[in-house]
């Protein structure tokens, strides 16, 4: 039963879960061996809605204020390094419930830099699907996947899911507060993916102003469907009834409080329409567009399960290769293989995290050329062999032995998500790399020194990503490394 809002709500407080938490999504690397430690707690508490106030705005701010309040639990997943190697950092994720499942698409993207950086990442289920169902697909929520564990779980509806996310935030700067332990946090940037990167830009741009919990925000993937303050995602881009200029959210405030870096792939900008919100950077602001890319890719959907960071090149490359099925998803065409958004995304992490202090503002990213969008608008500009033009340059374009693409994926379920990978024709490989592997991995290496240079690419993922270029050429070509 909802209330008017105190003007204090009480303290959230937190409970550990006994035992090892349970994973819904397989993870065959184990979390210990990598210094780290695993915890689940629920976190119980009198959560806000907030309405707008005024009227709507389309340059980012939204006027918002406090317009009932709710009792929730709901369950809170931690992994923290020891204090030795603790960075001070910890990256908060607003969890995925689109698939009706409570996932983590940033943690799976993000992990390896994470645990490189000595990061802690807490995960939030902040909505309501997670626990109970019913997002865009029915999943196995919580309660579904452990009754007995999670059968209490107890949340009010996404209207209060901006508040629930924001007490997790404000309690994890607290020495009190068990989630940490004896660590320390000193930096919290927020991240989120998809449906959740849309209900954190209207958090940026209305509750952040008031909240001032976070340090920064990572958005990846955000939709051209807006999160709204009543806890209503929609109308979906593909509703018949979605109308981009109608429809589309508003962008990041330009005078964002503090650092926003958004990461965008193909599917983002055209699919998902998010070129219709028009943000523009700021100060405060960075876009990112990545050719070659799709909101989801083989290495989010099967190597991220397995990359720890101690696989041999030759089993990350055989983990990234195209598929056409995946869980109850069966794709028209091989979906996107490429791994460059997930570093892409580390070095966008590494950015951000400068980028936010502690104290100042430091350095900002690089500015990123967009994706070039063609005649209609609707689609993206391609070369003659079929790569997007603009945007974040990278070997996997420029340097191609297959067309990767965010668009012209069909098939079940999430499948439009996925992208394409084509092979290019065994005569036009020959054409472009006369001497095979040779020259394919000097331009390689080429495309990716600048890359590098640029900033969108760490220098610390050097050796693997050339040592997984060579082992994809040799399987793209069948085994063969010569012309």
């Amino acid at each position: 039963m909802t209330r008017a809002p105190t003007a204090t709500p009480p303290a959230i407080t937190f409970e550990e879960l006994a035992g090892i938490p349970p994973v819904l999504i397989p993870r065959h690397f184990d979390l210990e061996t990598l210094g780290y430690r695993e915890a689940e707690f629920e976190a119980r508490g009198q959560a806000l809605a907030y309405r707008a106030v005024g009227r709507r705005r389309h340059d980012g701010p939204i006027a918002a204020e406090p317009a009932q309040s709710a009792p929730f639990a709901t369950r809170v997943l931690v992994r923290c390094p020891t204090a030795a190697v603790f960075s001070g950092t910890v990256v908060v994720e607003w969890l995925n419930v689109s698939s009706g499942t409570d996932t983590a698409p940033e943690w799976d993207y993000l992990h390896r830099h994470i645990i490189r950086r000595g990061d802690a990442w807490v995960g939030v289920t902040a909505q309501k699907a997670g626990i109970d169902g019913g997002g865009i697909a029915e999943g196995v929520h919580l309660k579904r996947y452990r009754p007995q564990r999670y059968g209490h779980l107890s949340h009010p509806g996404d209207a209060f899911s901006f508040d629930v996310f924001n007490q997790v935030g404000q309690a994890l700067r607290q020495r009190t507060s068990p989630l940490l332990g004896d660590l320390l946090a000193e930096q919290l940037l927020a991240t989120g993916e998809s449906q959740s990167a849309a209900f954190l830009a209207t958090y940026i741009n209305a509750i952040d102003p008031l909240a001032r919990t976070f340090d920064g925000f990572l958005l990846h993937g955000r939709p051209g469907t807006r999160g709204r303050l009543d806890g209503v995602f929609g109308p979906r881009v593909r509703d018949e009834h979605y109308d981009a200029a109608a429809h589309c959210p508003e962008p990041i405030r330009a005078d964002a409080r503090v650092p926003v870096l958004l990461l965008s792939s193909e599917t983002d900008v055209t699919v998902l329409r998010n070129a219709a919100i028009g943000q523009l950077d700021s100060d405060r602001v960075r876009l990112w567009e990545l050719p070659g890319a799709s909101h989801a890719d083989t290495y989010l959907l099967v190597a991220s399960r397995a990359d720890g960071g101690q696989l041999e090149a030759s089993e990350l490359a055989r983990l990234l290769e195209p598929i056409q099925e995946f869980g109850i998803t069966t794709t028209e065409k091989p979906i996107n293989s490429a791994p460059h958004q997930h570093y892409v995304a580390q070095a966008a992490l590494e950015h951000l995290t400068g980028w936010a202090g502690p104290g100042e503002p430091g350095e900002p990213p690089p500015v990123a050329p967009r994706l070039e969008l063609g005649e209609d608008g609707t689609a993206l500009a391609r070369d003659e062999l079929g790569n997007a033009v603009g945007g974040i340059r990278n070997p996997w374009v420029d340097a191609p032995i297959r067309v990767l693409s965010g668009e012209g994926q069909r098939g079940d379920a999430f499948a439009f998500l996925m992208g394409t990978t084509e092979p290019l024709e065994p005569a036009t490989i020959a054409g472009l790399y006369p001497r095979g592997a040779e020259d394919y991995l000097a331009a390689f290496e080429a495309s990716l020194e600048e890359a590098i240079a640029g900033g969108f690419i760490l220098e610390a993922d050097r050796q693997e990503i050339l040592a997984v270029a060579a082992e994809t050429f040799r399987l793209a070509l069948g085994g063969q490394t010569e012309q």
